[in-house]
């Protein structure tokens, strides 16, 4: 029994968006399997192609305009100024006044997950296909790279900040780092 206040792990009972939680990973996981057992099912390579590559948009579109915001509060989109310039425009939600998140811990969870785990797949896939010489399969596995890892990009930069913020912060780590080992080797070489 689950009691108001008591933690439990199970990811369905703390899930506030149950069908974002779903297709967050099923377009993605989706895609993977039908590259997988495509040329078990048919000969066709065409239809696995096409297959594959509206499994791929569909993850992107759904990741980027309602998984990202429902699940962790990040949204990103590229816009075109006047002049030309691409901009990249990345948005965090903001704690409500009271401290509470507007997303759960699991979904969190499952959002990063199926974020970072999917690409390093299809990256995987890629050199498979390379290294066996499956040239024709090679635009496929391409585009699945380049899809899921703009998307993960995008929201890594939301959740880290802007790239200035994300070297100082690189900077920063380094710096400590130094100096706790300078601090230690100091003490090492007192006592």
């Amino acid at each position: 029994n689950h009691k108001e206040g008591q933690s439990c792990d199970c990811a369905v009972l703390h899930s506030r968006h149950p069908v974002a939680s779903f297709f967050h990973l099923f377009f993605r996981v989706s895609a993977i399997v039908v590259y997988l057992l495509c040329e078990l099912l048919t000969s066709s390579f065409i239809a696995c192609m096409v297959t594959i590559i509206l499994l791929l948009s569909c993850d992107f579109w759904a990741v980027k305009n309602v998984t990202g915001r429902l699940m962790v509060g990040l949204r990103w989109w590229n816009q075109v100024d006047d002049d030309g310039r691409s901009q990249w425009i990345f948005e965090a939600r903001k704690v409500s006044a009271q401290g509470s998140k507007a997303s759960s811990e699991a979904e969190s969870r499952i959002f990063w997950l199926g974020l970072i785990t999917c690409p390093m797949i299809w990256v995987i896939f890629a050199f498979s296909a390379l290294f066996s010489f499956k040239v024709k399969w090679l635009a496929v596995v391409i585009m699945g790279v380049v899809l899921q890892g703009a998307n993960l990009y995008g929201y890594i930069r939301c959740k880290v900040g802007s790239r200035k913020n994300l070297t100082s912060m690189a900077t920063s780590y380094l710096g400590k780092q130094f100096l706790r080992q300078t601090v230690a080797k100091d003490d090492q070489t007192a006592s």
